[in-house]
C-alpha cells in the first residue's frame, strides 16, 4: 500500500514536471539530462520509484500464487517467501528515502504557473452550487442552475469570474456581488474545512498530526 501511494505521487510529479503542465521544476540533484535532447530533464527519481512499484507488486503476486494451493500448517513452499519479503522491505525503504529527498530538496513549485492554472478552469463550479445552497436554494435546483451558468460561460467564451453580475442574475436573481468572492481559488480551498478536508487549516492540522506521529514513533 505504501508503494501504491508513492507510485501515484511519482506519477503526479512526472506529469507536473512535463512541458504541458509546468507546475514544478526538478532540480539537478533528482534528475538527469536526456542523451539526445539537451533541453530535456528526465524525472529520474519518480520514474524509478514508479517502476519499483511493479517489482513490489510482483513479489506480492508471487506469494499469493504460492499460497493459493497450500493446505493448512507449514509447508516447505513457504521458504520462497524470504527472498520476496527481504527484497520488498529493502525496496520500500529505498523508495521512501528517495521520495523524501525529492520532496525536501529536489523539486521547486512554480507558484505563478499554479496560480494561472487554477484561475483558468471551471473547478469552482461546484462552489457556485454551494453558494446558492447557502442562500436557501435547494441543492438539486442549484445543481441545474450551475449547469446553466457554465453553459452561458462557455457560450460567451468567458470564465465564471468574467461573467457580469447581470449575466449571473439573468440566470437567477439570488446571485449577488459576493459570488465573485465565493469562487476565488483561495475561498474555494478554504471552504473545504471539515475534518480531513483540503482547506488550509485542515491541511496544517493534518501535517501537525503526521509530524507528531512520526515523533512518537522514533
Amino acid at each position: 500500500l505504501i508503494m501504491v501511494h508513492l507510485s501515484r505521487l511519482s506519477e503526479e510529479m512526472i506529469l507536473w514536471a512535463s512541458e504541458e503542465f509546468s507546475f514544478v521544476t526538478l532540480n539537478d540533484s533528482c534528475s538527469t539530462g536526456s542523451s539526445i535532447m539537451p533541453q530535456k530533464k528526465n524525472p529520474d527519481v519518480p520514474e524509478l520509484v514508479r517502476g519499483k512499484t511493479g517489482r513490489v507488486f510482483g513479489h506480492l503476486q508471487g506469494l499469493l500464487v504460492m499460497m493459493k494451493g497450500l493446505p493448512l500448517a507449514y509447508n516447505k513452499d513457504l521458504q520462497e517467501d524470504k527472498e520476496a519479503l527481504f527484497d520488498t522491505v529493502q525496496t520500500v525503504r529505498g523508495c521512501l528515502e528517495a521520495m523524501t529527498i525529492l520532496l525536501a530538496e529536489g523539486v521547486t513549485f512554480r507558484i505563478p504557473r499554479l496560480r494561472q492554472a487554477v484561475n483558468e478552469d471551471y473547478a469552482n463550479a461546484t462552489d457556485v452550487a454551494d453558494y446558492l445552497a447557502t442562500k436557501g436554494i435547494p441543492f438539486r435546483e442549484a445543481y441545474n442552475l450551475v449547469g446553466q451558468v457554465v453553459k452561458t460561460s462557455l457560450g460567451s467564451g468567458k470564465l465564471l469570474r468574467e461573467l457580469t453580475l447581470e449575466e449571473w442574475q439573468a440566470i437567477h436573481p439570488t446571485f449577488e456581488a459576493d459570488i465573485y468572492d465565493a469562487i476565488t481559488p483561495q475561498q474555494v480551498v478554504s471552504a473545504r474545512n471539515s475534518y480531513g478536508g483540503t482547506g488550509f487549516d485542515q491541511v496544517r492540522q493534518a501535517l501537525q498530526r503526521a509530524q507528531q506521529a512520526l515523533g512518537d514513533s522514533e
